[in-house]
């Protein structure tokens, strides 16, 4: 096939735009051209905020593509760039939003498609929604994933709270310093390896299954914050110790936690059902991949 992506240089863009080409397909990537991209796209330069460059770029490649990968869409006026632009060159589309666009206070474990209590506050989840309904207005032939935590090669290791992507995690671990974990590491997330969100992304193209759909999707195991850090332990070949944050009063001191602060696994019946591959790589696997990518960039 042949296939846009928009963003190439990213943490997740750049492994779907690998693995892409691990499968064959002839692919373009859509960047600003400030980072590097995987050996083999062709690559077009534009910032995908200005329209008239996007067009630009995308008339001269004269390109008919099979499909449309929007790995950056952040906002409403993101995803109108697909529906009056893009959609000239090509039918089909896949976005990927997030899980934060549901209000933490009504998530189910595990959550499905069909809960409908989004965020309204203005934030990042927020806006994510606003962007997914720019889509479901259209007409464009488009599949929606909601993934939550991700991870692999490329991204800085930990979870919240308190250590997300933190760069000194492996170092601070190491020296057996606590962890901070509200709760106790209490709550439960799905996490995902970034591999296999990018595989589920090209695998659900042809599937008419996914066609008009929005999935929710976790990875192999579904675990507690405090799990995921005895597993990081584990392929460490450290023991690590728990200091725990009292729950009481933590959300109203950081409410921009309010989407960490909750449970975050999902189910991935619909995207079984509807043909698409489902995540299969090990939390222990996947941390091991990206500490080995960690200890390489240090």
């Amino acid at each position: 096939m042949k296939l846009l992506i928009l963003g190439g240089s990213g943490q997740l863009s750049g492994r779907v735009a690998a693995l892409a080409l691990q499968e064959g397909h002839e692919v373009w990537t859509l960047t600003r051209g400030r980072r590097p991209l995987p050996e083999g796209v062709y690559s077009l330069v534009a910032d995908r905020g200005d329209h008239d460059a996007v067009r630009a770029a995308v008339e001269a490649a004269n390109v008919r593509w099979d499909a449309c990968l929007d790995c950056t869409a952040q906002s409403p006026a993101d995803a109108r760039l697909c529906v009056e632009v893009i959609r000239r060159y090509t039918e089909r589309f896949v976005v990927v939003s997030t899980d934060s666009v549901y209000h933490p206070a009504y998530k189910t474990v595990p959550q499905d498609e069909s809960n409908e209590h989004y965020l309204t506050d203005g934030g990042y989840g927020a806006t994510k929604r606003l962007m997914e309904e720019v889509y479901l207005a259209s007409a464009l032939n488009y599949t929606i994933f909601r993934p939550g935590h991700i991870f692999g090669a490329g991204f800085q290791a930990g979870c919240f709270p308190e250590h997300s992507r933190q760069p000194d995690l492996l170092a601070h671990m190491r020296a057996e310093k606590p962890l901070r974990l509200v709760g106790g590491g209490e709550f439960i997330i799905h996490p995902i390896y970034v591999d296999d969100l990018a595989l589920s992304i090209l695998d659900c193209i042809d599937k008419p299954g996914a066609y008009r759909q929005i999935f929710c999707i976790g990875g192999a195991e579904a675990v507690t914050n405090a799990e995921y850090f005895r597993t990081l332990g584990r392929v460490l070949g450290v023991e690590i110790t728990i200091d725990t944050i009292p729950l009481a009063g933590y959300l109203e001191a950081h409410p921009q936690y309010s989407g960490h602060l909750c449970h975050r696994c999902y189910d991935m019946t619909k995207l079984r059902r509807a043909g698409v591959r489902v995540p299969c790589t090990s939390l222990e696997d996947g941390l091991r991949e990206q500490v080995a990518w960690l200890e390489t960039t240090r």
